[in-house]
Formats: C-alpha cells, sequence, structure tokens
C-alpha cells in the first residue's frame, strides 16, 4: 500500500484559505445579523437570548439560514485565486444582506399585519414561520442567483 507523499506548502495555503473563507463568511452573518436588528424593533438579542421571544428567534434563525446559503454559493463559486475569490464572496454576501433586508421591507409592506409588531409578540406565531419560510425561499433564490 502507498501512502504518497504531503505537499506541506499546498496543505498550508489551504488551511490559510479555509481561515480566511471562514472570516468572510462570519462577517457577512454578522452583519446581516446587525442589519437584522436595524430592521426589527427592540433589541434583537436581548430579545431572542434573554427575552427568549419565539417570533424573534424564528426571523433570526432564518435570516441566518438565508444568509449562510448566500454565504456558501458565494464561496464555492467565486474565482479560484484566493484574493479574488475572497472579495467574490465578501461582496456577493454584502449584496446578499441588502437583499435580505429589502426582502423584509417588502413583505413587510405587503403581508397583512405589522411585521414589527410580529417580532415583539412574545406569543408564537405562526405568522412568525411563514415570514420566516419567506426568507430561507427569497435567499435560496438570491444564492442560485449569484453570477
Amino acid at each position: 500500500m502507498e501512502f504518497g507523499s504531503v505537499d506541506a506548502t499546498l496543505l498550508g495555503q489551504g488551511v490559510l484559505a479555509t481561515l480566511l473563507y471562514f472570516v468572510v463568511g462570519f462577517a457577512v452573518l454578522a452583519l446581516g445579523f446587525v442589519a437584522l436588528d436595524v430592521l426589527t424593533p427592540g433589541n434583537l438579542r436581548r430579545q431572542v437570548y434573554t427575552d427568549r421571544n419565539p417570533n424573534a428567534a424564528v426571523l433570526l434563525a432564518a435570516n441566518h439560514l438565508a444568509l449562510a446559503l448566500i454565504v456558501v454559493t458565494a464561496i464555492l463559486t467565486s474565482d479560484d485565486s484566493l484574493g479574488q475569490g475572497l472579495v467574490d464572496s465578501l461582496v456577493y454576501g454584502l449584496l446578499g444582506v441588502v437583499l435580505q433586508g429589502v426582502a423584509l421591507r417588502l413583505l413587510d409592506a405587503f403581508v397583512p399585519g405589522h411585521l414589527r409588531a410580529l417580532v415583539t409578540e412574545t406569543r408564537m406565531s405562526g405568522a412568525a414561520w411563514a415570514v420566516g419560510s419567506s426568507l430561507l425561499a427569497i435567499g435560496a433564490v438570491n444564492a442560485a442567483a449569484l453570477s
């Protein structure tokens, strides 16, 4: 059985690329959290983690999953050169954050009731699941639209 050789330089480059893409993905998700916090009433972190508001948690989870789809697709479809690939992933990730914010505003405008009231409602609402599912679907469309 032949084990083969290990190219430490290639391995090191792969580890560095992994870490850098992780930083880009984490930054996009963090900015997505900040954007959602700005677009929803109150302090989203407090509502989800301290007050344990189920509706706010559903919207946060759906938005994070949607952004993760966008970031993963941006990374997978980015340029093969590391520098350009990182820039591609960051730009398309940030575009995803903006488009998710626009989608949230459109949902707020066209869905009956008020999204602002839904986010602060402490009783679990089916509307939160519907809005969350819409955000996730829109994120999947955004991911598929990356060029």
